[in-house]
């Protein structure tokens, strides 16, 4: 019955996405509710216990900001239901092996996430907050009515299923998991079979989707297309709003929980509903910053200060639908992908922002279909392209545009190398920029 009324209330909640009429009063909320959640969290938390003996509740911004590596080297004291790690890794990894995600502990259900930022993580769940984040996703995400609108049938493409998914499964809704591990061809297949009403996967699969539409091995109508777990890169969302006709939403979502959603605008909003969002700038006149979370709903596996190692760049101007959410222009990618180069005048480096590389390629000729580029090391960067036409001129048309950036900010220009076709390992996450 508590999930129940979990859901509910959530999705109730999220459906009346103008419910705060403002920034102040949607602030006061969340002083509110963050306070009184800690209130009843913490005490639980043995990590925590010490912190409230030095700080008292509403002191809980003097709380240190922790991130992936302390939350793990703290997991068995963190944790408020009594899992150890140990255990945990090995039902993760067991589901992992076997593609069978059900297995919980004490009801529990444990995920573990992709470890592209260096280290493994793992994620507690319980069911109330299976069902509270179903409510969440499915009344903001959701084109129409859950209980007064037509069925919908989700298409989920990811490295992984999860108990957490399966709960979406309801009268309304039919869900279905595609195995990004399994093969291209036979994805297509089942996905032509299933006919989807709204599909949902990494940027990187959505455009091998899109590319088999084009081709006429694939013929879906999904009425919404939404983007998860990679970076939306602007070239593969040109290409794909093409060939589908329609706008393609993001979900912003990582271990640490549903952080964001795309409105009726295609603004990025994050969730202060659920969230608090402490801003780490790296560039505040560029408006970029690493965002630190305190989630108010997460009781298991508290969220508390807790650092991404993610790039945002905020929104400046205000978005039409109103929202006082907090708007983004885009999701860069992570820390580690910003590029590091020596500076011409100083015996420093600088930093060169995941985005200023992107708009060098996007903008260097219409000709290049995909990319990626990776820094090598501080004298080295090496792109690679898949492109038609002639390569000499796009390669020199490329180099312009990054030297011309590069130049800009000051940096020792680095040797440029260029190869031809990009291979994506199965089940690896894209990431367009990278640094090594």
């Amino acid at each position: 019955m508590n999930g129940i009324i979990a859901f509910l209330t959530q999705y109730n909640h999220a459906r009346r996405l103008n419910r705060f009429s403002n920034r102040k009063e949607l602030e006061a909320y969340q002083k509110k509710a963050v306070e009184k959640f800690l209130k009843t969290v913490l005490p639980r938390s043995t990590f925590y216990c010490s912190y409230l003996e030095k700080h008292s509740i509403q002191e809980w911004r003097q709380f240190p900001i922790i991130d992936k590596s302390i939350m793990m080297e703290n997991f068995d004291g963190l944790n408020t239901a009594g899992i150890k790690k140990e255990e945990a890794f090995k039902v993760a990894l067991q589901a992992e092996k076997t593609r069978d995600f059900t297995p919980k502990i004490k009801g529990i259900t444990i995920g573990l996430s992709s470890g592209t930022s260096g280290n493994r993580g793992l994620f507690l769940v319980s069911k109330a907050e299976q069902m509270a984040w179903a409510g969440n996703i499915l009344g903001k995400v959701l084109p129409t009515s859950l209980f007064f609108g037509p069925k919908q049938k989700i298409a989920f493409f990811l490295r992984a299923n999860s108990n957490l998914y399966t709960t979406l499964n309801g009268f309304k809704i039919q869900f279905h998991f595609f195995d990004l591990f399994s093969g291209l061809e036979k994805n297509v297949a089942e996905l032509d079979e299933f006919q989807p009403t709204i599909l949902v996967g990494p940027p990187s699969m959505l455009r091998l989707l899109a590319r088999a539409q084009k081709e006429g091995k694939l013929s879906i109508h999904p009425i919404k297309i939404v983007s998860v777990a990679e970076v939306l890169d602007p070239m593969d969302q040109a290409y794909m709003e093409d060939v589908f006709q329609q706008r393609i939403h993001q979900i912003y979502q990582c271990t640490e929980g549903f952080l964001g959603f795309t409105c009726s605008h295609g603004t990025l909003h994050l969730n202060e509903d659920i969230l608090i969002i402490e801003k780490d700038y790296l560039d505040e006149s560029l408006g970029k910053f690493m965002p630190i979370l305190t989630d108010f709903q997460r009781t298991t596996q508290p969220i508390i200060r807790y650092r991404l190692n993610d790039i945002l760049t905020e929104k400046k101007d205000p978005c039409p639908c109103g929202s006082p959410y907090l708007a983004l222009e885009y999701i860069e990618g992570r820390c580690d992908d910003l590029f590091y180069l020596k500076a011409k005048k100083e015996d420093k480096m600088v930093p060169v922002f995941p985005d200023f590389i992107r708009r060098a390629i996007i903008t260097a000729s219409e000709n290049i279909e995909e990319y990626k580029v990776v820094q090598e090391s501080n004298a080295k960067i090496h792109v690679y392209l898949l492109c038609e036409g002639n390569k000499n001129k796009i390669e020199n048309q490329v180099r312009d545009n990054l030297y011309a950036i590069l130049d800009q900010l000051e940096c020792v220009l680095p040797e440029l190398t260029f190869s031809y076709g990009i291979h994506l390992e199965k089940g690896a996450k894209m990431r367009r920029i990278q640094r090594k």
